[in-house]
């Protein structure tokens, strides 16, 4: 069995343990059917298992991606790791908690920027409520940002002519928004109309879930890497694992990228057919480019919980005061991260976009590499560094 079959069959053996675990699998049929005909394999078991597949690997993207397996299956086995720890151990990058005054900083600027009378978190939330998309809206609205998008992201890298994506609303999920790759270079996005959304919200969501984000990825990879190239190892999408913190660096990365003042403007134009007020758009982007700021602020939470041993009322009530955001979404954050096969993961949305528009910096021809090749987190830290 090769190494990229024994790595497959680690993957879905962890599946078993936690429900979600396996973000996607699109490998070989007969090692699925095989794992799912097992008996469940003890964590330890599959840590060893991990262990030793490490032993054999040289350095490079596969032994990252057993690393991380390893480090989830110790945790799932009862091992007693530090939430840093397990963070470094999964993703390849160690969190630390994000300075008051950077947070301080941001919500100068946004009291600054935010018209109204009141406090910052009133004006805020009405700045937001103006500009809030309805729930049985917000899908039709993402269907039609897809093609400009699609166009965009085409003109970039050459799409598979077969991918497909499908939209769907949902609700009572710990996140805003899903995309479910389903091989076959297809994808099932949903969108949790239980989070208030706006029209650049959308925008963002589609590009993020989307084009050129999560879906282009897969899709390409399938291709390029799966189909043209045999390397099966791509064949699943694993939670703990250093692939995320590159996914999620490109979903975070790519709308940036593709929207000069033009593309903005034709998504502009999409949302104004759906009746989606957009009262500045140069003062909702430069509100939202503020906001990225106060994206750390999950990840802060996480570290009170799991590592200063703070209640989930404090991390609520901290997310609450920094992020700006009325108790039921703050609750909605901490529930994220203190979610038993999510809590780790939050740091991929931070560290991914800083990583890879690091490693980018404004170059589509490096952002293809990201799209069509396995990079490391390594050589995203490498590229920060520089």
């Amino acid at each position: 069995m090769t190494a990229a079959e024994r790595y497959l069959e680690l993957g879905l053996r962890l599946g078993k343990h936690v429900d979600g675990l396996v973000d996607a699998y699109y490998g070989p049929q007969e090692l699925q059917e095989q794992v799912d005909a097992e008996e469940k394999t003890p964590a330890a078991q599959l840590a060893a298992d991990a262990d030793a597949l490490l032993a054999e690997l040289p350095d490079g993207w596969l032994a990252d991606q057993v690393k991380g397996c390893a480090t989830y299956a110790r945790v799932l086995a009862g091992e007693q790791l530090s939430y840093s720890d397990e963070v470094e151990g999964c993703y390849g990058v160690r969190p630390a908690r994000t300075s008051e005054d950077v947070y301080r900083a941001a919500h100068a600027e946004l009291d600054a920027l935010l018209p109204g009378e009141g406090s910052l978190f009133e004006r805020r939330q009405a700045w937001r409520e103006r500009h809030v998309v309805k729930g049985d809206l917000a899908v039709p609205v993402l269907h039609d940002l897809l093609p400009v998008l699609r166009d965009r992201t085409a003109a970039l890298l050459a799409l598979p002519p077969e991918e497909d994506v499908v939209l769907e609303p949902v609700d009572d999920e710990p996140w805003w928004a899903f995309n479910y790759y389903l091989g076959d270079l297809r994808s099932r996005v949903v969108l949790n109309v239980d989070v208030p959304t706006t029209g650049l919200d959308l925008v963002h969501l589609a590009a993020h879930e989307v084009y050129p984000g999560h879906h282009t990825e897969h899709a390409v990879k399938e291709q390029v890497l799966m189909r043209d190239r045999g390397a099966i190892e791509e064949g699943i999408q694993l939670v703990p694992t250093p692939q995320a913190v590159l996914s999620e660096g490109i979903a975070e990365t790519g709308a940036g990228l593709l929207l000069d003042d033009a593309g903005r403007e034709e998504t502009y134009a999409v949302l104004r057919r759906h009746g989606v007020e957009l009262v500045d758009p140069a003062l909702s982007e430069r509100i939202s480019n503020v906001g990225e700021d106060l994206r750390t602020v999950g990840l802060d939470a996480a570290l009170m919980v799991h590592e200063e041993g703070a209640s989930v009322e404090d991390a609520q009530a901290y997310v609450e005061r920094w992020s700006l955001v009325p108790p039921d979404q703050a609750q909605q954050t901490v529930r994220f991260v203190t979610d038993p096969t999510w809590r780790a993961y939050t740091i991929t949305y931070s560290a991914g976009r800083d990583l890879c528009r690091a490693y980018v910096r404004d170059d589509p021809a490096r952002f293809r590499t990201l799209l069509t090749e396995h990079v490391r987190v390594g050589d995203l830290l490498a590229a920060a560094r520089d």
